[in-house]
């Protein structure tokens, strides 16, 4: 029986391979500077210095794109609770260090952007958003269920976590900045989305790198990422709320969960088709491809039902409002 590699063993292993990537992210890379997508003009003083505190009216943000705005925001307000999580499980020297600072700096500027353009265009209430800020920060990020921490346990569920965790962050700024209504916006939430994808990558390659250094303990990761998948988001204030309006109005459902995400992933690294698995892999890709049959056969339609209905329900009550 094969022995588990410990994270040390990993590390040393797979920084080859981080060392390459790292290489092949800053010459794709683009810098940008957060302040050439903020609509700088339209901002004014608030009460404290004379002017004019919020209020509803001066957003021209429906109420769904305001949800999406603030949960995607405090997710990226989150930096430093995800930037120990990733610190604890990589190393901080050689290409390990150089990764995790430059992701750090790279995510770091899509809360300062977020920020910048919800102040400025006051399409927000900026004391509540605040407020949440300090909640989600306080409370920091939990690990999801299942990452463990011993024997490697902890490094490949992290890797495994964030391949499908930037793409799905990616998938939600995009449809977020076509729902705001505003070029600037979009504009915005594009280029936020552009750098979501690349960090996908990175991370996407270092685990298809450790499927192939320790099969069973890489495939075992991800089966427990998969089905106990939760955004970063999970336990922000309102985070039900403004999740179930997201899902409800396309920003991010289950069904692009499966088919923009999680299926993408799992094909890029065959992990239906690989042949290299022992009984301890075979049976977690047993166990993620029942998951992922009972998400297309039963989650999704049972929720695209419930959401059809729902907003049936809307339209009805519009109209009669109308």
């Amino acid at each position: 029986m094969a022995t588990d590699l410990t994270q040390t063993q990993l590390l040393a292993e797979l920084e080859p391979v981080a060392a390459r990537e790292v290489d092949r992210h800053l010459a794709v890379a683009r810098d940008w500077d957060p302040h050439d997508y903020v609509p700088w003009d339209e901002g004014r003083n608030f009460a404290a210095l004379g002017g004019t505190d919020w209020e509803p009216g001066q957003s021209r943000l429906n109420e769904v794109a305001k949800a999406a705005m603030i949960t995607n925001l405090l997710t990226e307000d989150n930096l430093p609770s995800y930037h120990r999580e990733i610190a604890t499980h990589f190393a901080r020297d050689g290409a390990w260090g150089t990764w995790v600072g430059r992701w750090t700096a790279e995510e770091n500027r899509h809360s300062v952007v977020m920020r910048d353009y919800l102040v400025v265009t006051r399409g927000v209430d900026p004391v509540a958003l605040e407020h949440d800020r300090m909640v989600h920060m306080t409370t920091g990020f939990g690990a999801p269920a299942g990452s463990g921490s011993g024997d490697g346990a902890g490094f490949l569920h992290s890797v495994a976590y964030v391949s499908f965790q930037e793409l799905a962050t990616r998938v939600s700024h995009r449809n977020t900045g076509r729902v705001c209504d505003d070029p600037v916006a979009d504009r915005m939430l594009a280029r936020v989305a552009a750098d979501e994808n690349l960090h996908m990558i990175f991370y996407r390659n270092l685990c298809a790198a450790a499927l192939d250094l320790a099969p069973d303990q890489a495939m075992e990761a991800i089966t427990r990422v998969v089905v106990n998948f939760r955004m970063p988001g999970t336990g922000m204030p309102n985070f039900r709320r403004h999740g179930v309006l997201m899902a409800k109005h396309g920003i991010y459902d289950l069904r692009q969960h499966l088919e923009e995400v999680l299926t993408p992933v799992v094909r890029k690294w065959n992990l239906l088709g690989r042949d290299d698995f022992g009984p301890r892999g075979e049976a977690a890709r047993e166990e993620l491809g029942g998951f992922l049959d009972e998400l297309a056969a039963v989650r999704i339609p049972r929720f695209e039902e419930q959401r059809d209905r729902a907003l049936a329900r809307e339209r009805r009550r519009a109209t009669v409002a109308g």
